[in-house]
Protein backbone atom coordinates (compact mmCIF):
# COMPACT_ATOMS: atom_id res chain seq x y z
CA UNK A 1 0.00 0.00 0.00
CA UNK A 2 1.59 3.09 -0.73
CA UNK A 3 -0.01 5.36 1.18
CA UNK A 4 1.71 3.15 4.13
CA UNK A 5 5.03 3.33 2.80
CA UNK A 6 4.57 7.57 3.08
CA UNK A 7 3.01 7.13 6.58
CA UNK A 8 5.25 4.58 8.27
CA UNK A 9 8.10 5.28 10.82
CA UNK A 10 10.44 2.98 12.32
CA UNK A 11 9.11 4.44 15.87
CA UNK A 12 5.62 3.30 15.43
CA UNK A 13 4.18 -0.01 16.46
CA UNK A 14 0.67 0.09 14.88
CA UNK A 15 0.46 -0.12 11.00
CA UNK A 16 -1.36 2.33 9.09
CA UNK A 17 -4.59 -0.23 7.96
CA UNK A 18 -5.04 -0.37 12.17
CA UNK A 19 -4.92 3.31 12.74
CA UNK A 20 -7.24 3.49 9.96
CA UNK A 21 -9.31 1.00 11.55
CA UNK A 22 -9.67 2.58 14.86
CA UNK A 23 -10.44 6.19 13.04
CA UNK A 24 -13.68 4.55 11.47
CA UNK A 25 -14.73 3.05 14.60
CA UNK A 26 -14.54 6.33 15.81
CA UNK A 27 -16.11 8.36 13.11
CA UNK A 28 -19.15 6.30 13.66
CA UNK A 29 -20.03 8.05 16.57
CA UNK A 30 -19.75 11.56 15.13
CA UNK A 31 -21.32 11.12 11.48
CA UNK A 32 -24.17 13.75 12.37
CA UNK A 33 -21.76 16.37 12.71
CA UNK A 34 -19.44 15.17 9.95
CA UNK A 35 -22.32 15.02 7.40
CA UNK A 36 -23.65 18.40 8.42
CA UNK A 37 -20.25 20.27 8.28
CA UNK A 38 -19.89 18.49 4.55
CA UNK A 39 -22.99 20.11 3.97
CA UNK A 40 -22.76 23.62 4.85
CA UNK A 41 -19.43 23.02 2.96
CA UNK A 42 -20.55 21.66 0.00
CA UNK A 43 -23.30 24.65 -0.13
CA UNK A 44 -20.82 27.27 0.84
CA UNK A 45 -18.81 25.76 -2.73
CA UNK A 46 -21.97 26.47 -4.56
CA UNK A 47 -22.21 30.18 -2.99
CA UNK A 48 -18.67 31.27 -3.61
CA UNK A 49 -18.63 30.08 -7.15
CA UNK A 50 -21.91 32.04 -7.49
CA UNK A 51 -20.20 34.91 -6.45
CA UNK A 52 -17.51 34.71 -8.99
CA UNK A 53 -20.42 34.68 -11.91
CA UNK A 54 -22.30 37.52 -10.14
CA UNK A 55 -19.17 39.87 -10.01
CA UNK A 56 -18.12 39.11 -13.42
CA UNK A 57 -21.72 39.98 -14.56
CA UNK A 58 -21.66 43.10 -12.48
CA UNK A 59 -18.79 44.23 -14.23
CA UNK A 60 -20.17 43.93 -17.55
CA UNK A 61 -23.22 45.10 -17.00
CA UNK A 62 -21.22 48.75 -15.94
CA UNK A 63 -18.77 48.07 -18.65
CA UNK A 64 -21.40 48.42 -21.29
CA UNK A 65 -19.88 44.21 -22.31
CA UNK A 66 -23.25 42.82 -21.38
CA UNK A 67 -27.18 44.15 -20.84
CA UNK A 68 -28.65 44.14 -17.88
CA UNK A 69 -29.43 45.91 -14.70
CA UNK A 70 -26.39 47.00 -12.75
CA UNK A 71 -29.23 47.33 -9.11
CA UNK A 72 -30.37 43.74 -9.89
CA UNK A 73 -26.51 42.51 -10.53
CA UNK A 74 -25.85 44.32 -7.10
CA UNK A 75 -28.53 42.72 -5.43
CA UNK A 76 -27.48 39.64 -6.31
CA UNK A 77 -24.07 39.59 -5.05
CA UNK A 78 -25.98 40.92 -1.92
CA UNK A 79 -28.24 38.24 -1.43
CA UNK A 80 -25.06 36.34 -2.26
CA UNK A 81 -23.24 37.93 0.33
CA UNK A 82 -25.99 37.14 3.21
CA UNK A 83 -26.34 33.58 2.17
CA UNK A 84 -22.48 33.70 2.79
CA UNK A 85 -23.12 35.02 6.07
CA UNK A 86 -25.87 32.76 6.90
CA UNK A 87 -23.34 29.46 6.25
CA UNK A 88 -20.93 30.82 8.33
CA UNK A 89 -23.03 31.08 11.14
CA UNK A 90 -24.58 27.56 11.01
CA UNK A 91 -21.09 26.19 10.45
CA UNK A 92 -20.16 27.87 13.94
CA UNK A 93 -23.27 26.36 15.61
CA UNK A 94 -22.42 22.84 14.29
CA UNK A 95 -18.57 23.13 15.64
CA UNK A 96 -19.34 24.55 18.67
CA UNK A 97 -22.36 22.54 20.09
CA UNK A 98 -21.95 19.25 18.25
CA UNK A 99 -18.18 19.91 18.39
CA UNK A 100 -17.80 19.73 22.56
CA UNK A 101 -20.22 16.66 22.56
CA UNK A 102 -18.21 14.47 20.18
CA UNK A 103 -15.20 15.26 22.38
CA UNK A 104 -17.34 14.48 25.62
CA UNK A 105 -18.20 11.32 24.13
CA UNK A 106 -14.82 10.00 22.88
CA UNK A 107 -13.45 11.30 26.07
CA UNK A 108 -16.18 9.39 28.25
CA UNK A 109 -15.65 6.48 25.73
CA UNK A 110 -11.43 6.44 25.83
CA UNK A 111 -12.39 6.51 30.54
CA UNK A 112 -14.85 3.60 30.24
CA UNK A 113 -12.24 1.95 28.62
CA UNK A 114 -9.54 2.48 31.18
CA UNK A 115 -11.75 1.74 33.91
CA UNK A 116 -12.81 -1.65 32.46
CA UNK A 117 -9.35 -2.29 32.08
CA UNK A 118 -7.14 -4.99 33.54
CA UNK A 119 -4.84 -3.62 36.93
CA UNK A 120 -0.82 -4.10 35.84
CA UNK A 121 -0.04 -3.42 39.35
CA UNK A 122 3.04 -1.32 38.11
CA UNK A 123 1.31 1.97 35.23
CA UNK A 124 2.79 2.13 32.17
CA UNK A 125 1.83 5.61 31.98
CA UNK A 126 1.74 8.57 34.34
CA UNK A 127 -1.25 10.33 35.35
CA UNK A 128 -0.73 13.32 33.80
CA UNK A 129 0.70 11.99 30.56
CA UNK A 130 -2.82 10.18 30.51
CA UNK A 131 -4.38 13.56 31.17
CA UNK A 132 -2.81 15.06 28.44
CA UNK A 133 -3.84 11.99 25.97
CA UNK A 134 -7.49 12.31 26.92
CA UNK A 135 -7.68 16.23 26.45
CA UNK A 136 -5.56 17.27 23.72
CA UNK A 137 -5.14 13.94 21.65
CA UNK A 138 -9.02 13.35 21.94
CA UNK A 139 -9.57 16.75 20.57
CA UNK A 140 -7.33 16.38 17.71
CA UNK A 141 -9.06 13.05 16.72
CA UNK A 142 -12.12 14.65 17.21
CA UNK A 143 -11.62 18.23 14.97
CA UNK A 144 -9.83 16.01 12.11
CA UNK A 145 -12.84 13.60 11.91
CA UNK A 146 -15.68 16.10 12.09
CA UNK A 147 -14.16 19.07 10.55
CA UNK A 148 -11.17 18.08 8.34
CA UNK A 149 -12.16 15.58 6.97
CA UNK A 150 -15.47 17.27 6.38
CA UNK A 151 -14.42 20.33 4.81
CA UNK A 152 -11.72 18.18 2.83
CA UNK A 153 -14.41 17.19 0.69
CA UNK A 154 -15.88 20.68 0.17
CA UNK A 155 -12.13 21.68 -0.45
CA UNK A 156 -11.98 19.62 -3.17
CA UNK A 157 -15.30 19.73 -4.34
CA UNK A 158 -14.18 24.09 -4.72
CA UNK A 159 -10.67 22.70 -6.55
CA UNK A 160 -12.46 20.86 -9.13
CA UNK A 161 -15.43 23.04 -9.69
CA UNK A 162 -12.92 26.32 -10.08
CA UNK A 163 -10.71 24.13 -12.40
CA UNK A 164 -13.59 23.50 -14.25
CA UNK A 165 -14.72 27.10 -14.40
CA UNK A 166 -11.75 28.40 -15.47
CA UNK A 167 -11.01 25.52 -17.93
CA UNK A 168 -14.28 26.53 -20.14
CA UNK A 169 -12.90 30.51 -20.55
CA UNK A 170 -9.19 29.46 -20.82
CA UNK A 171 -8.12 25.82 -20.54
CA UNK A 172 -4.90 26.46 -21.30
CA UNK A 173 -4.67 27.97 -17.85
CA UNK A 174 -6.36 25.84 -15.87
CA UNK A 175 -3.36 23.39 -17.06
CA UNK A 176 -0.59 25.95 -16.04
CA UNK A 177 -1.92 26.39 -12.51
CA UNK A 178 -2.89 22.72 -11.74
CA UNK A 179 0.43 21.21 -13.72
CA UNK A 180 2.93 22.01 -10.05
CA UNK A 181 0.21 20.41 -7.96
CA UNK A 182 1.67 16.51 -8.98
CA UNK A 183 5.71 18.54 -7.75
CA UNK A 184 4.31 18.70 -4.52
CA UNK A 185 2.70 15.63 -3.82
CA UNK A 186 5.95 14.31 -4.60
CA UNK A 187 7.97 15.96 -2.24
CA UNK A 188 5.49 15.22 0.44
CA UNK A 189 6.87 11.50 1.08
CA UNK A 190 9.71 13.27 2.74
CA UNK A 191 7.59 15.40 4.66
CA UNK A 192 5.72 13.12 6.46
CA UNK A 193 8.50 10.93 7.67
CA UNK A 194 9.92 13.85 9.35
CA UNK A 195 7.32 15.93 10.55
CA UNK A 196 5.40 12.63 12.09
CA UNK A 197 8.92 12.02 14.00
CA UNK A 198 8.82 15.76 15.13
CA UNK A 199 5.39 15.94 16.37
CA UNK A 200 5.58 12.77 18.15
CA UNK A 201 8.29 14.46 20.30
CA UNK A 202 6.50 17.47 20.71
CA UNK A 203 3.68 15.63 22.20
CA UNK A 204 5.55 12.90 24.21
CA UNK A 205 7.51 16.48 25.30
CA UNK A 206 4.36 17.98 26.45
CA UNK A 207 3.11 14.93 28.21
CA UNK A 208 6.18 15.11 30.31
CA UNK A 209 5.42 19.13 31.33
CA UNK A 210 1.98 18.48 32.22
CA UNK A 211 3.25 15.58 34.10
CA UNK A 212 5.68 17.44 36.35
CA UNK A 213 2.95 19.88 36.86
CA UNK A 214 0.59 17.79 37.90
CA UNK A 215 2.59 16.38 40.89
CA UNK A 216 4.10 19.17 41.77
CA UNK A 217 -0.06 20.53 42.71
CA UNK A 218 -0.58 16.92 44.15
CA UNK A 219 2.45 17.14 46.13
CA UNK A 220 2.50 20.62 47.02
CA UNK A 221 2.86 20.45 50.98
CA UNK A 222 5.57 17.61 50.63
CA UNK A 223 7.39 19.68 48.43
CA UNK A 224 7.36 22.84 50.64
CA UNK A 225 8.33 20.75 53.63
CA UNK A 226 11.79 19.35 51.87
CA UNK A 227 12.02 23.06 50.44
CA UNK A 228 12.41 21.58 47.23
CA UNK A 229 10.32 24.58 45.49
CA UNK A 230 13.78 25.47 43.68
CA UNK A 231 14.10 21.95 42.79
CA UNK A 232 11.13 21.34 41.21
CA UNK A 233 10.46 24.97 39.33
CA UNK A 234 14.12 23.62 37.87
CA UNK A 235 12.35 19.97 37.06
CA UNK A 236 9.72 22.06 34.91
CA UNK A 237 12.39 24.11 33.29
CA UNK A 238 13.92 21.25 32.17
CA UNK A 239 10.89 19.78 30.93
CA UNK A 240 9.56 22.66 29.40
CA UNK A 241 12.97 23.40 27.86
CA UNK A 242 12.69 20.10 25.93
CA UNK A 243 9.49 21.12 24.60
CA UNK A 244 10.55 24.18 23.47
CA UNK A 245 13.76 22.77 21.58
CA UNK A 246 11.25 20.44 19.99
CA UNK A 247 8.84 22.90 19.11
CA UNK A 248 11.45 25.07 17.70
CA UNK A 249 12.68 22.25 15.37
CA UNK A 250 9.17 21.49 14.46
CA UNK A 251 8.58 24.86 13.17
CA UNK A 252 11.73 24.94 11.33
CA UNK A 253 10.93 22.60 9.11
CA UNK A 254 7.20 23.19 8.81
CA UNK A 255 8.48 27.24 7.99
CA UNK A 256 11.04 25.92 5.23
CA UNK A 257 8.09 23.21 3.78
CA UNK A 258 5.41 26.50 3.87
CA UNK A 259 7.85 28.92 2.18
CA UNK A 260 8.72 26.09 -0.65
CA UNK A 261 5.11 25.60 -1.76
CA UNK A 262 4.21 29.60 -1.22
CA UNK A 263 7.05 29.95 -3.21
CA UNK A 264 4.94 27.36 -6.31
CA UNK A 265 1.76 28.84 -6.00
CA UNK A 266 2.93 32.84 -5.76
CA UNK A 267 4.51 32.09 -8.94
CA UNK A 268 1.46 30.02 -10.64
CA UNK A 269 -0.62 33.51 -9.63
CA UNK A 270 1.83 35.76 -11.51
CA UNK A 271 1.71 33.34 -13.98
CA UNK A 272 -1.85 33.85 -14.14
CA UNK A 273 -2.20 37.77 -14.25
CA UNK A 274 0.07 37.73 -16.95
CA UNK A 275 -1.24 35.33 -19.25
CA UNK A 276 -4.86 37.57 -18.42
CA UNK A 277 -3.47 41.00 -19.10
CA UNK A 278 -1.54 39.78 -21.87
CA UNK A 279 -5.44 38.62 -23.24
CA UNK A 280 -6.86 41.72 -21.94
CA UNK A 281 -4.59 43.67 -24.28
CA UNK A 282 -5.26 41.42 -27.16
CA UNK A 283 -8.89 42.55 -26.59
CA UNK A 284 -9.57 38.97 -26.04
CA UNK A 285 -11.05 39.13 -22.14
CA UNK A 286 -13.05 41.60 -20.59
CA UNK A 287 -12.09 43.34 -17.42
CA UNK A 288 -15.19 41.62 -15.61
CA UNK A 289 -13.09 38.06 -17.20
CA UNK A 290 -9.87 39.10 -16.05
CA UNK A 291 -11.23 39.72 -12.67
CA UNK A 292 -12.76 36.35 -13.11
CA UNK A 293 -10.03 34.93 -14.07
CA UNK A 294 -7.43 35.83 -10.51
CA UNK A 295 -10.69 34.98 -8.59
CA UNK A 296 -11.01 31.67 -10.08
CA UNK A 297 -7.37 31.49 -9.78
CA UNK A 298 -7.40 32.17 -6.20
CA UNK A 299 -10.17 29.33 -5.99
CA UNK A 300 -7.66 26.72 -7.23
CA UNK A 301 -4.82 27.60 -5.47
CA UNK A 302 -6.69 27.79 -2.11
CA UNK A 303 -8.29 24.76 -2.03
CA UNK A 304 -4.65 23.32 -3.48
CA UNK A 305 -3.15 24.67 -0.42
CA UNK A 306 -5.29 23.76 1.99
CA UNK A 307 -5.01 20.39 0.86
CA UNK A 308 -1.47 20.36 1.31
CA UNK A 309 -2.54 20.86 4.90
CA UNK A 310 -4.03 17.69 5.16
CA UNK A 311 -0.67 15.91 5.11
CA UNK A 312 -0.03 16.96 8.76
CA UNK A 313 -3.36 16.88 9.78
CA UNK A 314 -2.84 13.17 8.48
CA UNK A 315 0.56 13.13 10.87
CA UNK A 316 -1.21 14.98 13.69
CA UNK A 317 -3.69 12.51 13.47
CA UNK A 318 -2.29 9.65 13.15
CA UNK A 319 0.12 10.48 16.20
CA UNK A 320 -2.87 10.90 18.61
CA UNK A 321 -4.45 7.88 17.46
CA UNK A 322 -1.23 6.07 18.08
CA UNK A 323 -0.81 7.68 21.85
CA UNK A 324 -4.90 6.46 22.43
CA UNK A 325 -4.50 3.29 21.15
CA UNK A 326 -1.59 2.92 23.77
CA UNK A 327 -3.97 3.50 26.59
CA UNK A 328 -6.05 0.69 25.64
CA UNK A 329 -3.37 -1.89 25.02
CA UNK A 330 -4.29 -3.30 28.67
CA UNK A 331 -6.61 -6.54 28.12
CA UNK A 332 -10.24 -6.07 29.28
CA UNK A 333 -11.11 -7.24 32.75
CA UNK A 334 -14.01 -10.46 32.15
CA UNK A 335 -17.48 -8.33 31.21
CA UNK A 336 -20.81 -8.91 32.22
CA UNK A 337 -23.56 -8.23 35.24
CA UNK A 338 -21.83 -8.96 38.37
CA UNK A 339 -22.61 -11.85 40.64
CA UNK A 340 -24.21 -11.54 43.92
CA UNK A 341 -23.25 -14.16 46.35
CA UNK A 342 -26.01 -15.50 49.12
CA UNK A 343 -23.91 -13.78 52.62
CA UNK A 344 -22.06 -14.44 54.59
CA UNK A 345 -19.26 -15.50 52.01
CA UNK A 346 -15.86 -16.48 52.31
CA UNK A 347 -12.45 -16.23 50.48
CA UNK A 348 -10.25 -19.47 50.03
CA UNK A 349 -6.63 -18.90 48.29
CA UNK A 350 -5.24 -22.06 47.20
CA UNK A 351 -1.58 -21.95 46.19
CA UNK A 352 -1.22 -18.99 45.02
CA UNK A 353 1.52 -17.09 43.75
CA UNK A 354 2.10 -14.01 41.82
CA UNK A 355 5.36 -11.57 40.69
CA UNK A 356 5.05 -8.43 39.42
CA UNK A 357 8.18 -9.18 37.18
CA UNK A 358 9.95 -12.32 36.62
CA UNK A 359 13.16 -10.76 37.77
CA UNK A 360 12.38 -10.19 40.60
CA UNK A 361 10.82 -13.48 41.74
CA UNK A 362 7.28 -13.82 43.73
CA UNK A 363 5.66 -11.38 46.12
CA UNK A 364 3.26 -13.98 47.34
CA UNK A 365 4.65 -17.63 47.00
CA UNK A 366 2.53 -20.45 47.36
CA UNK A 367 0.12 -19.04 49.42
CA UNK A 368 -3.21 -20.91 50.65
CA UNK A 369 -5.59 -19.49 53.44
CA UNK A 370 -8.86 -19.24 53.97
CA UNK A 371 -10.74 -16.10 55.03
CA UNK A 372 -14.32 -18.40 56.66
CA UNK A 373 -17.23 -16.75 55.95
CA UNK A 374 -18.07 -14.43 59.23
CA UNK A 375 -15.30 -14.32 60.55
CA UNK A 376 -12.43 -11.45 61.21
CA UNK A 377 -8.78 -11.61 60.44
CA UNK A 378 -5.99 -9.28 60.52
CA UNK A 379 -3.14 -9.48 57.62
CA UNK A 380 0.29 -8.70 59.34
CA UNK A 381 3.55 -8.44 57.71
CA UNK A 382 6.79 -5.69 57.69
CA UNK A 383 6.59 -3.51 54.11
CA UNK A 384 7.30 -5.18 50.54
CA UNK A 385 5.86 -8.51 52.44
CA UNK A 386 3.43 -8.58 49.88
CA UNK A 387 0.34 -7.10 51.77
CA UNK A 388 -0.93 -5.13 49.00
CA UNK A 389 -0.69 -7.42 46.44
CA UNK A 390 -2.64 -9.76 48.92
CA UNK A 391 -5.59 -7.19 48.90
CA UNK A 392 -5.14 -6.91 44.79
CA UNK A 393 -5.54 -10.83 44.77
CA UNK A 394 -8.17 -11.10 46.46
CA UNK A 395 -10.41 -7.88 44.86
CA UNK A 396 -9.68 -9.47 41.37
CA UNK A 397 -7.64 -6.52 40.39
CA UNK A 398 -4.57 -9.20 39.86
CA UNK A 399 -5.17 -12.63 38.86
CA UNK A 400 -3.01 -15.51 40.26
CA UNK A 401 -0.08 -16.64 37.83
CA UNK A 402 0.10 -20.20 39.89
CA UNK A 403 -2.87 -21.25 42.05
CA UNK A 404 -6.44 -20.07 42.65
CA UNK A 405 -8.50 -17.51 44.80
CA UNK A 406 -12.66 -18.74 45.28
CA UNK A 407 -15.33 -16.74 46.35
CA UNK A 408 -17.60 -18.95 48.84
CA UNK A 409 -20.77 -19.55 50.74
CA UNK A 410 -22.15 -22.59 52.16
CA UNK A 411 -24.31 -23.97 48.92
CA UNK A 412 -21.23 -23.11 46.69
CA UNK A 413 -17.52 -21.93 45.38
CA UNK A 414 -16.79 -19.91 42.25
CA UNK A 415 -13.37 -18.92 41.31
CA UNK A 416 -13.19 -15.45 41.85
CA UNK A 417 -13.67 -12.85 38.87
CA UNK A 418 -13.68 -8.92 38.78
CA UNK A 419 -17.74 -9.98 38.45
CA UNK A 420 -17.47 -10.92 41.64
CA UNK A 421 -16.20 -8.09 43.22
CA UNK A 422 -19.45 -6.77 43.80
CA UNK A 423 -19.47 -9.00 46.78
CA UNK A 424 -16.90 -6.47 48.59
CA UNK A 425 -16.31 -2.97 50.11
CA UNK A 426 -12.78 -1.54 50.39
CA UNK A 427 -11.37 0.90 52.08
CA UNK A 428 -7.25 1.97 51.30
CA UNK A 429 -4.89 3.23 53.28
CA UNK A 430 -4.98 7.13 53.35
CA UNK A 431 -7.16 10.07 52.70
CA UNK A 432 -9.20 8.39 49.34
CA UNK A 433 -12.44 11.38 49.77
CA UNK A 434 -13.32 13.38 45.98
CA UNK A 435 -13.82 16.75 45.87
CA UNK A 436 -17.28 17.72 46.57
CA UNK A 437 -19.74 17.27 49.47
CA UNK A 438 -19.69 15.02 52.55
CA UNK A 439 -22.89 14.04 50.41
CA UNK A 440 -21.49 13.06 47.57
CA UNK A 441 -18.69 11.36 48.83
CA UNK A 442 -21.22 8.96 50.93
CA UNK A 443 -23.36 8.76 47.77
CA UNK A 444 -20.24 6.93 46.10
CA UNK A 445 -21.11 3.89 48.34
CA UNK A 446 -24.82 3.99 47.66
CA UNK A 447 -26.34 6.41 44.67
CA UNK A 448 -29.84 6.11 46.39
CA UNK A 449 -29.03 6.52 49.67
CA UNK A 450 -31.39 8.17 52.27
CA UNK A 451 -30.62 10.78 54.50
CA UNK A 452 -31.16 8.52 57.77
CA UNK A 453 -29.14 5.89 56.12
CA UNK A 454 -26.32 8.35 55.98
CA UNK A 455 -26.27 9.47 59.60
CA UNK A 456 -26.93 5.89 60.84
CA UNK A 457 -23.21 4.78 58.69
CA UNK A 458 -21.80 8.14 60.18
CA UNK A 459 -22.80 7.44 63.31
CA UNK A 460 -21.84 3.81 62.90
CA UNK A 461 -18.41 4.79 61.66
CA UNK A 462 -17.85 7.66 64.89
CA UNK A 463 -18.17 10.17 62.08
CA UNK A 464 -21.47 11.91 63.44
CA UNK A 465 -19.15 15.15 64.12
CA UNK A 466 -20.30 15.53 60.70
CA UNK A 467 -23.77 17.07 62.19
CA UNK A 468 -21.69 19.36 64.10
CA UNK A 469 -20.31 21.07 60.80
CA UNK A 470 -22.08 24.22 59.30
CA UNK A 471 -23.42 22.79 56.39
CA UNK A 472 -23.78 19.04 57.81
CA UNK A 473 -24.16 16.62 54.60
CA UNK A 474 -23.24 19.64 52.18
CA UNK A 475 -19.95 20.52 53.91
CA UNK A 476 -17.53 20.77 50.94
CA UNK A 477 -14.52 19.43 50.81
CA UNK A 478 -11.37 20.05 48.31
CA UNK A 479 -9.40 17.48 46.92
CA UNK A 480 -8.37 14.43 49.13
CA UNK A 481 -11.14 15.71 51.88
CA UNK A 482 -9.37 19.13 52.06
CA UNK A 483 -10.50 21.06 54.77
CA UNK A 484 -11.01 17.84 57.05
CA UNK A 485 -8.51 15.87 59.06
CA UNK A 486 -6.78 12.86 58.53
CA UNK A 487 -8.87 11.00 61.12
CA UNK A 488 -12.01 12.95 60.04
CA UNK A 489 -11.82 11.76 56.07
CA UNK A 490 -10.59 8.29 56.96
CA UNK A 491 -14.08 7.83 58.92
CA UNK A 492 -16.22 9.24 56.33
CA UNK A 493 -14.64 6.58 54.15
CA UNK A 494 -15.45 3.94 56.72
CA UNK A 495 -19.00 5.60 56.81
CA UNK A 496 -19.09 5.36 52.77
CA UNK A 497 -17.99 1.60 53.04
CA UNK A 498 -20.86 0.95 54.88
CA UNK A 499 -23.30 2.74 53.01
CA UNK A 500 -22.21 0.09 50.41
CA UNK A 501 -23.22 -2.86 52.58
CA UNK A 502 -21.63 -5.98 51.00
CA UNK A 503 -20.59 -9.32 52.37
CA UNK A 504 -16.81 -8.86 52.80
CA UNK A 505 -15.10 -5.85 54.16
CA UNK A 506 -11.55 -5.19 53.49
CA UNK A 507 -9.83 -1.83 55.46
CA UNK A 508 -6.45 -1.47 54.51
CA UNK A 509 -4.55 0.43 57.65
CA UNK A 510 -8.43 2.41 57.84
CA UNK A 511 -8.34 3.31 61.30
CA UNK A 512 -4.08 4.29 61.03
CA UNK A 513 -5.26 8.16 61.76
CA UNK A 514 -7.67 7.34 64.66
CA UNK A 515 -7.03 7.92 68.30
CA UNK A 516 -6.98 4.70 70.56
CA UNK A 517 -10.60 5.46 72.37
CA UNK A 518 -12.37 6.16 68.81
CA UNK A 519 -10.27 3.44 67.26
CA UNK A 520 -12.31 1.06 69.60
CA UNK A 521 -15.49 2.32 69.31
CA UNK A 522 -15.65 1.96 65.56
CA UNK A 523 -13.93 -1.74 65.94
CA UNK A 524 -16.89 -2.26 68.46
CA UNK A 525 -19.41 -0.71 65.79
CA UNK A 526 -18.34 -2.53 62.75
CA UNK A 527 -17.86 -5.93 64.28
CA UNK A 528 -21.28 -5.53 65.93
CA UNK A 529 -23.21 -8.05 63.35
CA UNK A 530 -21.44 -11.32 62.24
CA UNK A 531 -22.99 -11.91 59.22
CA UNK A 532 -19.68 -10.03 57.57
CA UNK A 533 -16.25 -11.28 56.23
CA UNK A 534 -14.00 -8.88 57.48
CA UNK A 535 -10.47 -8.57 56.67
CA UNK A 536 -7.67 -6.13 58.73
CA UNK A 537 -4.44 -5.01 56.81
CA UNK A 538 -2.51 -3.44 59.84
CA UNK A 539 -0.28 -2.94 61.96
CA UNK A 540 -2.07 -1.68 65.29
CA UNK A 541 -2.47 -4.44 67.60
CA UNK A 542 -5.80 -3.31 69.20
CA UNK A 543 -6.99 -4.05 65.53
CA UNK A 544 -5.65 -7.80 66.41
CA UNK A 545 -7.15 -8.55 69.81
CA UNK A 546 -10.63 -7.77 67.90
CA UNK A 547 -9.73 -10.81 65.07
CA UNK A 548 -10.39 -14.43 64.94
CA UNK A 549 -7.14 -15.09 63.23
CA UNK A 550 -3.94 -13.74 62.05
CA UNK A 551 -2.05 -14.12 58.65
CA UNK A 552 1.75 -12.98 58.79
CA UNK A 553 3.13 -12.40 55.31
CA UNK A 554 6.64 -12.76 55.54
CA UNK A 555 9.18 -10.95 52.78
CA UNK A 556 11.25 -14.30 52.54
CA UNK A 557 8.21 -15.78 50.67
CA UNK A 558 6.34 -17.94 53.18
CA UNK A 559 3.75 -17.31 55.13
CA UNK A 560 2.18 -18.45 58.60
CA UNK A 561 -1.28 -18.43 60.04
CA UNK A 562 -2.66 -18.25 63.69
Amino acid sequence: MYISRWLKREESNYRVSEILRWLWRAWRGNRLQAVLNASIGLLSVAVSLAQVWAVKHAIDVAAGAVEGSIYWAVGLMGGLILCDFGLNIAGVWVRNLLGIKAQNRMQQRMLDRILRSEWQGKEKHHSGDVLNRLEFDVNNVVNFLTETIPNSLSTLAMFLSAFAYLASMDWRLALIITAMIPVFVLVSKIYVRQMRRLTREVRNSDSKVQSVLQETIQHRMVIKTLEGDDTMVDRLEATQSELRQNVVKRTAFSVFSNLILNFGFAFGYLVAFLWAALRMSHGTLTFGGMTAFLQLVNKIQGPARSLTKLVPAFVSVFTAVERLMELEENPLEEQGEPIDMAAPCGIRLQQVSYAYAESDGNVIDRLSFDFRPGSCTAILGETGAGKTTLVRLILALLRPQQGDVYIYNKEEARRLTPRYRTNFVYVPQGNTLMSGTIRENLRLGKLDATEEEMWEALKRSCADFVSSLPDGLDTVCSEQGGGLSEGQAQRIAIARALLRNRSIMLFDEATSALDPETERQLLKNILSSNDKTIIFITHRMAVVDYCDQTLQLEKVNSASSL
